[in-house]
């Protein structure tokens, strides 16, 4: 989906550079900058933070991290996750509902009933061939080739489930009226699910969404991302076969028809904007050398800043597999695998979100994550910043003219955020060092970094929500900016067509080849309290292991 790095700008301004090793300078407002009306509110939210920093609920989130990062589970095959969270779900007391939007591996769980209705959303699956030992500082993958959490997204959902828990016992203790929604972003790496979330209504009566994002700082943003959408669409050419040697010229070579679309594309790059992103892979290249390939394919990204500009590089695609298979006698189809619109968040949520992590603050790290983060830093050939020990300052603005946005990542909460009042939050779970789904973005995310930003942000977002349940007047401002000001730039046009359905066959044979060895390193939380700790009884490492 995306560079861990560049989403610290794209994403949402979420990570800000990283400090030298000092105390947080960012203190919590006030008292007196409380109203006086808000002193129940303030109290209720120190309460559910107050919760969340308790050994007990520290523990629950470290486990729930470290097992979904032990799972390691790529899009749409996020089975074991979704088994795991879904039973930490029930025994608190939420309602799992299993298969939605026909997607497997999908589910929601929900508590409460009323408005608001809040939905905290986050995703859950990993990167091909991230595998990676946790909290070693160099590449070392628990099982070579296979996938794992180069993203870091086996912590979103945990800090989520964190927050509901918190929030929901305060609301019991007060018998205030809501409803709490935890959801997924199943492949969310394959921009894969949520178009097909908002055509199901999962979000119908949904008043805001909490969205999360790992990065390296905590913070968040509003208004327009600057970042771009996309749609992802697979070009499959059918020839005839003949042998290669023998009768070529009996041949039509659908390889032939891949490669022609891709120079084609890859001249046409030139006379594109400079805010595109376009990026392929052959997904079937023939069968044998001495066969002509009577069937080939290619999957493209195309990415744009804006729907119009999606739509146009799709209707470019389309016609360059048109002409690759006039010129090869060949014949194409298509078929759309995921889509994602260029995002836009909330100001009011936003900016009572930026109170709260004023309030919570970072974390204090230890000489060891910093130790940490400094190798891998020195092992990636980057600066040596170590870790961020400032939160970010808000940022945003209702729209970014076309002259500043450059492209980048996608994020398919891109299509929520056009049908809700949704805003994002970067919680310090990882350091910047790696590039981007690849194996050393995984490195922290199973250690003590990856446990103390998931409860800070769980914080956060516990106290936003609380926000919610106990100002009306702060949904309806949502509600207002989100009516008044962000449909007033553009309508939601959903790029997934009518026909379109979940790509849920894909990853299946990369998991099936893999799971059985990955099985081996499942955490085994009877045995360990820390997945580290598993580590270390298996390999010998202890925290943090570096060259």
């Amino acid at each position: 989906m995306k560079a861990w790095m560049t989403v610290a700008i794209v994403l949402a301004a979420l990570v800000p550079v990283s400090h030298a090793q000092r105390p947080s300078t960012a203190a919590p407002p006030a008292a007196s900058a409380v109203p006086r009306a808000d002193v129940r509110v303030q109290a209720l939210k120190d309460a559910a933070s107050d919760d969340i920093k308790s050994p007990a609920m520290f523990d629950l989130g470290q486990q729930m991290v470290d097992m979904v990062f032990s799972f390691g589970e790529i899009g749409f095959q996020e089975f074991e996750t979704q088994r795991y969270l879904g039973k930490v779900m029930s025994d608190h007391g939420f309602t799992v509902e299993n298969g939605v939007a026909g997607i497997p591996t999908a589910w929601v769980a929900k508590w409460g009933s009323g408005h608001p209705v809040i939905a905290f959303g986050s995703d859950v699956d990993g990167i091909p061939q991230g595998s990676q030992k946790p909290g070693v500082a160099f590449h070392d993958p628990l099982v070579e080739g296979a996938p794992g959490h180069g993203e870091g997204h086996n912590s979103g959902t945990p800090l989520n489930i964190l927050a509901a828990i918190a929030v929901k016992r305060v609301m019991e203790r007060e018998k205030l009226p809501g409803t709490l929604m935890i959801w997924p972003g199943i492949a969310e790496e394959l921009l894969g699910t949520k178009a097909y979330y908002v055509r199901a209504g999962v979000f119908k009566d949904v008043d805001v969404v909490l969205y999360n994002h790992v990065g390296g700082g905590l913070g968040t943003s509003w208004g327009d991302s600057g970042g771009s959408g996309l749609i992802s669409v697979e070009y499959m050419f059918e020839g005839e076969t003949a042998h290669s040697a023998g009768a070529p010229w009996r041949g039509r070579s659908a390889l032939d028809a891949v490669e022609l679309m891709n120079v084609g594309w890859n001249y046409r790059r030139e006379h594109l904007r400079l805010s595109q992103r376009t990026h392929y892979t052959i997904t079937n290249g023939g069968d044998q050398p001495n066969v002509v390939p009577r069937n080939a394919g290619v999957w493209y990204y195309f990415r744009e800043i804006d729907y119009e500009s999606i739509r146009n590089m799709w209707d470019i695609g389309d016609k360059m597999a048109a002409g690759a298979a006039l010129m090869t006698n060949t014949t194409w189809t298509s078929r759309v695998l995921g889509s994602a619109w260029p995002r836009h968040t909330n100001r009011s949520v936003a900016e009572a979100m930026q109170y709260n992590i004023a309030q919570v603050g970072m974390p204090e790290w230890s000489e060891a994550d910093i130790a940490l983060a400094k190798a891998t830093q020195r092992e990636m050939k980057v600066p040596e910043t170590g870790l961020s020990t400032r939160t970010g300052e808000l940022r945003g603005r209702e729209l970014a003219p076309d002259n500043e946005k450059f492209g980048g990542p996608s994020d398919d909460i891109g299509d929520v955020s056009w049908n809700v009042p949704t805003v994002v939050l970067g919680f310090p779970a990882n350091f910047q060092a790696g590039p981007g789904h690849n194996w050393a973005n995984a490195i922290a995310m199973a250690t003590p970094i990856a446990h103390k930003g998931v409860n800070a942000g769980a914080r956060v977002q516990a106290m936003t929500a609380l926000d919610l349940v106990l100002r009306p007047e702060l949904v309806k401002s949502a509600r207002d900016y989100f009516d008044n000001v962000q449909l007033k730039q553009r309508t939601y046009v959903p790029l997934i067509r009518p026909t379109d359905q979940p790509a849920i066959w894909m990853n299946k044979e990369t998991m099936d080849k893999y799971r059985d060895e990955m099985r081996k390193y499942y955490f085994d939380s009877s045995k360990y309290k820390t997945y580290l700790d598993q580590m270390k009884a298996q390999f010998g490492y202890t925290y943090p292991s570096v060259r």
